[in-house]
């Protein structure tokens, strides 16, 4: 029996019903993954080329008041520059995140899920291709970051893009989604431990 089939033959034994699916097709869940990806990716490949153009060799840009500072560095390494003896993992790990997010596509009918895991992947393709492609190159290129919170230098949080951002967002959002039950294929696991 099913994973699904066992979680409604208990519900029904308790009198439950269970919480209606928002299930898609997979056909749809996977195109709303990939435009996801694809314009994160965009967008994080404009917004680096505008900073490598206006910002690298000036001095920080304060916006917002100081909440914000567009600050261009070059980084080799993780958040701040953790990992940089190691540029070479941090391709191989996004290789890895890719070819797992499309192979659980295959079962995808949650849009919450899709949009999920479509910032994960746009976010990890978006550094894998300065990794790749920006300087010292093969796979150990240096990723560009340009937004700092609170200090102009990364001082007070790691200098990030919008590849981090999109990462970072999808990553809370699986977890959130994970938490509330809501699964990949669109159905909701019941609350347990409510009494009637």
């Amino acid at each position: 029996m099913s994973e699904m089939g066992s979680v409604a033959v208990a519900n029904d034994e308790a009198g439950e019903q269970p919480p209606p699916s928002k299930a898609v097709s997979v056909r749809r869940a996977v195109l709303t993954l990939l435009a996801v990806a694809v314009g994160i990716i965009g967008l994080d490949v404009l917004t680096k080329e505008l900073a490598t153009n206006a910002l690298e060799g000036h001095r920080p840009v304060r916006v917002l008041g100081g909440l914000v500072y567009l600050s261009f560095t070059r980084n080799s390494g993780a958040a701040w520059s953790i990992g940089s003896d190691y540029t070479f993992i941090f391709p191989i790990f996004a290789i890895g995140v890719a070819c797992w997010i499309l192979f659980m596509a295959r079962k995808l009918r949650s849009l919450a899920w899709a949009v999920a895991l479509g910032l994960v992947l746009g976010g990890a393709l978006g550094n894998l291709l300065d990794r790749l492609f920006r300087t010292p190159g093969g796979i150990s290129g240096h990723v560009v970051d340009f937004l700092s919170l609170f200090a102009p230098y990364g001082q007070r949080f790691p200098i990030f893009n919008v590849a981090d951002m999109a990462l970072s967002f999808g990553v809370v959002l699986a977890i959130l989604l994970e938490y509330s039950g809501r699964m990949r294929d669109g159905t909701r696991l019941p609350r347990t431990g409510k009494k009637k």
